[in-house]
């Protein structure tokens, strides 16, 4: 595109005449449309380095070159890439011109300043004579400044430039493709000209990229909101692809410097190849064909040329790029002609109109002599947007089409939905009744289910109750020898008294009746002492009243620890453990049931026997069974602690031991009802139940109560 851009600017047409000597007289007729070319005239001379004397009218031309502008070359920088010079040249502008205004335009990237005369004309950049830091000069969209000498006089032009190869490959002066046309004397007719050509180009630069960025920004969105719509992303990609290569492909802003016009031209053969490869996978998706290996190796060929251009101008080059496309594309048309439908006729005419437009500007640009660049814009316009908008356009459509199969897919289910309401109707009736006898099974079962756990709990206390009988009868045969024992002694006392009083030694009578009164009493202790036990026995053993009262927790706590040792002991002479009690006088009594609490305590410590006992049965050295019970105050709670030093709870079952059924003992050892049951009574009365437990050193079980 910028090459006619440059045909049109900087149009090179044949030098009215030829230099004379060292003036170079210029007539209307040079002005071919409406400048003059000084680039490449002769009659220039250049010397390198910077002196402002260079400047005036008459100055010393010894050791000056003759040198044009256009063979200007990077030999000339120094080792920084700098080059810095004077141009001079004598012109005489034709009377003939009269009053007309002329101007002076320049067309590189070098900083310049151009005098007439020793005047200075105008600087283009800052070459960095004033002390202010280099400027290079942006000619982009650049008008001249005007040239008001006197007609038919000679006058001299000194241009100072300062120069810089460019920091990207091959490292050549920036302005070195430019300075054919570096210097031009305008007609007045090339300002507005210009200016009206300039924001043409910018106006439809701008359509083009506003229509590129819309569109892009539509499909990203439908592709972000119809993700299984794979054709989406590819047309996504496709057009930010083309959105960069339009952008890139522009004449560049009155602000683009050097290096950023450079990147975009070395872009540009890169996201063409590109669009290219991308043009390509997007019909093969939208036409519902399969990628081959040829096919394959064909995009990688593009891309491959794609990268060579950005380094190498080889026409060949693209020309290969460009036939393999169309090829593809011919093919894939072709083959699918016949079955192609609907939505994917918008994409085929998008390509029919983007190669019509194509093929009109080649032909147009080589055999119109009277090229007409406005007629090239509004070709690149079909070029450039035909395709984006037939894939706009492909994207309407297929979703119509896709509404339409949702909306015949509706129809279907709804047809279906009425058919099959009848075998619905009856299919509901069906499990109606079927909810009803499930229903009816499910009740009896939960009867049966109630009626098991209550069974299951009357068991688990009747296992406590008859874990507790052994050391209960341990704990009666004890007040009942100490009674027996003193009803013997009370009769041979009896005896011996009777014998006193025959003697009549009355003093004796008294003493062996103050024997006989004090083994009364302890009788009458030792009894109430079975009686106890066996109230609390009875209590243990009947149904929960559910009312609290005031009770001594250290007593009910030190009782139980007791029966269930002796309990152990009757059933299993082998068994010893130690024992160990702290308990906090300073508690007194709480409101407790007390026959569930003790069911609690009874069922920690059988268990904390019980793992102690294991313990040592699995024959660990220097091991002394201990099981400790402690009651403490703390705060507004008493705590409860029964501790081991058995082997602790595993980790892996640590969160299930307070559930129902769950035991750690063998098949027939536990009904996995203690720990549940204890948890739900300790509950119940607004406490906490905890387990401490480290494996291979013990657990401690912690019954947290309120005092109130």
């Amino acid at each position: 595109m910028r090459f006619y851009f440059f045909i049109i600017l900087f149009f090179i047409i044949p030098f009215a005449g030829a230099a004379q000597d060292t003036v170079i007289e210029i007539t209307p007729s040079d002005m071919s449309p409406n400048y003059k070319a000084l680039g490449n005239v002769d009659g220039w001379l250049f010397r390198q380095g910077n002196d402002l004397s260079w400047s005036e009218k008459e100055t010393d031309e010894a050791g000056w070159e003759k040198l044009s502008p256009s063979r200007l070359s990077d030999s000339l920088a120094d080792k920084n890439g700098r080059l810095e010079g004077w141009f001079r040249i004598k012109i005489k502008i034709d009377s003939s011109f009269g009053n007309t205004a002329l101007g002076f335009h320049m067309n590189s990237w070098a900083a310049t300043d151009v005098y007439v005369d020793g005047n200075l004309l105008h600087s283009f950049g800052n070459t960095g004579a004033d002390g202010k830091p280099f400027e290079e000069y942006i000619p982009t969209y650049k008008l001249p400044v005007d040239f008001n000498i006197e007609k038919g006089t000679e006058h001299t032009i000194a241009i100072h430039i300062v120069e810089y190869e460019s920091p990207i490959p091959p490292f050549r002066l920036k302005s070195e493709n430019r300075f054919k046309s570096f210097a031009s004397i305008t007609k007045p007719e090339f300002k507005a000209s210009n200016y009206k050509f300039f924001m043409t180009i910018r106006m439809y630069r701008s359509v083009w990229l506003s229509v590129s960025f819309i569109l892009c920004l539509l499909f990203w969105l439908l592709t972000f909101q119809n993700r299984s719509e794979k054709s989406l992303l590819l047309i996504a990609l496709t057009q930010t692809i083309f959105f960069l290569y339009v952008y890139c492909e522009g004449f560049g802003d009155p602000d683009t410097s050097f290096i950023l016009t450079t990147i975009s031209d070395l872009a540009l053969p890169l996201l063409r190849s590109l669009i290219m490869i991308f043009g390509i996978l997007v019909i093969i998706k939208i036409f519902n064909r399969s990628i081959t290996r040829i096919a394959k190796l064909s995009l990688v060929l593009i891309f491959i040329s794609g990268l060579v251009l950005v380094f190498f101008d080889i026409p060949a080059i693209l020309i290969f790029q460009t036939s393999l496309t169309i090829i593809f594309y011919n093919y894939y048309i072709i083959t699918s002609w016949k079955e192609l439908k609907g939505a994917q006729w918008a994409v085929l005419m998008g390509i029919f109109a983007s190669v019509l437009f194509g093929l009109t500007l080649t032909v147009d640009s080589m055999f119109r002599p009277d090229f007409n660049y406005y007629s090239v814009l509004i070709y690149y316009s079909g070029l450039f947007l035909s395709i984006p908008v037939s894939l706009l356009f492909y994207v309407a459509m297929r979703f119509k089409e896709i509404f339409k199969e949702v909306q015949d897919n509706s129809e279907q289910v709804v047809m279906l939905s009425e058919e099959k309401k009848v075998q619905a109707e009856n299919q509901q009736k069906i499990l109606e009744e079927e909810v009803k006898r499930q229903t009816a099974e499910i009740r009896t079962t939960l009867e049966n289910l109630k009626s098991t756990q209550s069974q299951l709990i009357h068991s688990e206390k009747m296992a406590s109750l008859g874990e507790l009988t052994a050391g209960i009868a341990h704990e009666i045969q004890n007040p009942l020898n100490f009674v027996n024992n003193f009803s013997e002694v009370n009769t041979e006392l009896i005896a011996e008294m009777k014998d006193e009083l025959v003697k009549g030694n009355t003093e004796e009578v008294k003493a062996i009746a103050d024997d006989i009164e004090a083994n009364e009493q302890k009788i009458n202790h030792h009894g109430k002492r079975a009686d106890a036990i066996v109230k609390g026995m009875l209590q243990h053993s009947r149904t929960s009243s559910g009312v609290k009262e005031p009770s001594d927790i250290n007593v009910l706590a030190d009782e139980y620890l007791r029966l269930a040792y002796h309990g152990l002991r009757a059933k299993d002479k082998t068994f010893n453990s130690k024992m160990e009690t702290d308990f906090d006088e300073g508690i007194g009594k709480i409101n407790i049931i007390p026959q569930d609490i003790g069911r609690v305590i009874l069922n920690l410590i059988t268990n904390a026997f019980y793992v102690v006992d294991e313990k040592k049965k699995s024959g660990v050295e220097n091991y002394e069974p201990t099981v400790s019970v402690i009651t403490k105050k703390v705060g507004d709670k008493v705590e409860v602690r029964v501790k081991d030093n058995g082997n602790g709870i595993p980790q892996k079952v640590l969160d299930k031991i307070f559930q129902p059924f769950f035991t750690t003992k063998p098949t027939g050892q536990g009904t996995g009802l203690g720990l549940s049951l204890s948890y739900d009574i300790v509950k119940s009365h607004g406490g906490e139940l905890k387990v401490e437990t480290k494996e291979d050193e013990g657990s401690e079980f912690v019954i947290e109560l309120p005092l109130i």
